[in-house]
């Protein structure tokens, strides 16, 4: 009995170290090696540098905090766009703890002269905690203040994001916040 438990636990050793330098190892790094010669922006995390500096993601939301910006949805991972605390807050639309997280945001929105029903983007956090994008009709709403921080016609500024937006092959159109923020910076250049 003892001679048929080592002859089967050979090959079990062999395939297990087999298969973990093949999927462990090769598999990975084939992958990584394509995505570098296919789609190199891409497999770098779509980052945005300006003048040799990173600025962002195209593919990862960030703060924006200056009311001359156009400002992102609300994040629920860690501080804020926090890549290492990458969730949603899982609260359902009849939670107290929704609805107390919710309601900051509602009066500051308010408090900025949004009088219209609020686009739920502007104050609710997306899935990951990390959405680049918002809905053509939060941006929107953001346009009046951002005219009168920036000195524009509201105008302009309706007419940028509807440049920006981006139809989408599976959902809802929506724009790039960090994209259009740099395209709202290149007016006055």
């Amino acid at each position: 009995m003892g001679s048929d438990f080592t002859s089967a636990l050979r090959p079990a050793i062999v395939m297990t170290i087999l298969f973990a330098l093949l999927l462990g190892l090769a598999y990975p790094l084939a992958m990584t090696g394509i995505g570098q010669a296919v789609f190199p922006h891409r497999a770098n995390g779509s980052l945005v540098t300006v003048g040799g500096r990173t600025i962002g993601s195209e593919v990862v939301g960030q703060a924006f905090t200056a009311d001359r910006y156009f400002q992102t949805r609300p994040s629920a991972a860690g501080k804020g766009y926090d890549g290492l605390a990458s969730s949603g807050s899982n609260l359902g639309p009849a939670s107290r703890a929704l609805v107390d997280r919710v309601r900051p945001d509602v009066a500051r929105r308010r408090a900025e002269g949004m009088a219209t029903p609020l686009p739920a983007d502007l104050v609710t956090a997306s899935g990951s905690g990390l959405d680049p994008d918002l809905s053509p009709a939060a941006a929107q709403a953001q346009a009046p203040r951002i005219a009168r921080m920036r000195g524009l016609p509201v105008e302009q500024v309706r007419a940028l994001v509807a440049r920006g937006t981006e139809d989408s092959l599976l959902g809802e159109p929506t724009v790039n916040v960090l994209a259009l923020n740099r395209a709202l910076d290149a007016l006055r250049r």
